[in-house]
């Protein structure tokens, strides 16, 4: 009687196990929701079977079917800022979501300098991390963590889970994402949800759904680079190439994620594609549209670092400057997007600079003018054109409401060239009257185009409303 009792107990267990709600990683106690939106909510249980979602900020409830598969998929609206919360989804058993917020949610994603962790990696510290975690605590300011997962197939959820911010879990989260997340908690004063989906090394193509890659005007440039790729991809390929597989971190660590609701994203990546640089801008662009799309929450913000100054003959690569430049041109053509200039912010000798909170805090700026509305903020100047008088090139810059200047009050002379008809390009006097650089050299009576921090490495020193400037080029030579 004692061993039918005790199969009966497991019997009704194993249904209650079965007939439980389950959610994707990201839709968990903590987790923050976009506020005063419809934030899609979605999850599994037995096919055909009813859900019922109630919200506890309005006490309304949400009755939902699920499909043959067991998916269901629910839009609740969500509160303005504030909390916590609670949702409960109730399938015949009861799954209670605690300590929930409203607020403002960004995707943060790239490669490795968003990926790098406020511990830095080994050998490679953050700066200023010590100072950051004796004063990080902040429960109004979420953070979760994708974990890798390249895969050759669409997978349905992530593994990760949300923390509030404190010394452990900031020590282990995006060191640019928190100093973001942390400038928009300061001015906003409302919570805050980051989610970091990332992976060192990573290329852009690998974020990137298989048929944007198979476009025509995409499909002529990546595959010089992958002759062993050709879609669909196999476990086999990403075994080989892990995040540098076209589509496989798309299909690991951000499809789960669409559907999520949030404000915008900010993006830090490019280094693995200087080899590839000539197709960036296009690429890029291509990859924000799909985003935008699967989203389905229009135009939403994109804001981006530019890759910052590295000595990259240290891995037998060159022309970063390039890529850069591709950087600014996708500023252009990338609708609702800015870019974060870094050109004061990078190491010479490491492709992982230090200055993370300059990196975090500049796409913080961004977001908060330009997404935010938050008035007087310094924002980026750029290269406009250049007019010739005579011996001398005169450069005006766009975005510039406050003057130009020299970081050090003088300029650093090796990084600004000008050239002639023969196309070779002189180191250059340079001065600043105004809101103008003028540059010329002895060795040039008739210039034709002006080059500043035109390399790989270089420490700029043009700088605007405390920002620097982006290294630039006149000509297309």
């Amino acid at each position: 009687m004692k061993r039918i009792f005790c199969l009966i107990c497991v019997i009704c267990g194993f249904i209650a196990i079965r007939a439980a709600v389950r959610l994707p990683h990201f839709i968990s106690d903590g987790m923050v929701l976009q506020q005063q939106t419809e934030c899609k909510l979605w999850g599994w249980t037995d096919k055909n079977k009813t859900v019922r979602v109630t919200t506890s900020w309005d006490g309304k409830a949400y009755q939902v079917k699920a499909d043959k598969t067991g998916r269901f998929e629910v839009k609740v609206l969500s509160p303005k800022a504030g909390g916590p919360f609670t949702i409960t989804f109730n399938d015949g058993t009861e799954k209670l979501l605690e300590n929930v917020l409203s607020g403002e949610v960004w995707l943060c994603s790239g490669q490795s300098n968003m990926e790098m962790q406020m511990k830095g990696f080994k050998g490679q510290p953050v700066e200023g991390t010590t100072r950051e975690l004796l004063h990080c605590n902040d429960s109004q300011l979420r953070l979760f963590t994708v974990k890798r997962n390249p895969k050759a197939s669409y997978q349905e959820d992530v593994t990760g889970q949300w923390a509030e911010a404190d010394a452990a879990s900031v020590r282990d989260f995006s060191a640019t994402a928190y100093y973001f997340g942390k400038a928009l908690r300061h001015t906003l004063g409302v919570p805050v949800g980051l989610i970091v989906t990332s992976y060192g090394g990573s290329a852009c193509e690998a974020w990137m759904a298989r048929e944007w890659l198979e476009e025509d005007s995409i499909v002529k440039e990546w595959p010089k680079h992958y002759p062993d790729v050709k879609f669909p991809i196999t476990d086999e390929m990403v075994g080989k190439l892990h995040q540098r597989c076209p589509s496989a971190l798309y299909n690991g660590q951000l499809k789960p994620l669409i559907g999520y609701a949030l404000r915008g994203a900010i993006w830090y990546q490019g280094e693995d594609n200087v080899p590839r640089h000539s197709y960036y801008a296009k690429l890029l662009k291509r990859m924000v549209e799909g985003w935008r799309a699967d989203w389905q929450l229009g135009d939403f913000p994109f804001y981006f670092c530019q890759i910052a100054p590295y000595d990259y003959s240290l891995i037998q690569w060159e022309g970063s400057q390039y890529l850069r430049e591709q950087q600014q041109m996708a500023e252009k053509i990338i609708p609702n997007s800015r870019m974060a200039c870094l050109m004061d912010a990078g190491l010479e000798y490491g492709i992982h600079p230090r200055k993370k909170q300059e990196a975090g805090e500049r796409l913080g700026l961004l977001a908060l003018a330009n997404t935010y509305d938050i008035k007087g903020l310094p924002d980026f100047a750029t290269y406009a054109n250049v007019e010739f008088q005579g011996d001398t090139a005169v450069v005006s810059f766009d975005r510039s409401k406050e003057w130009v200047y020299f970081e050090k009050g003088k300029p650093a002379f090796n990084l600004y060239e000008i050239a002639g008809e023969d196309r070779v390009f002189h180191k250059a006097e340079a001065w600043i009257s105004r809101n103008r650089l003028y540059l010329k050299s002895g060795k040039v009576k008739k210039p034709v185009a002006v080059r500043y921090a035109w390399k790989d490495w270089a420490q700029g020193d043009l700088m605007h409303d405390g920002l620097p400037v982006s290294s630039f080029r006149s000509d297309l030579w």
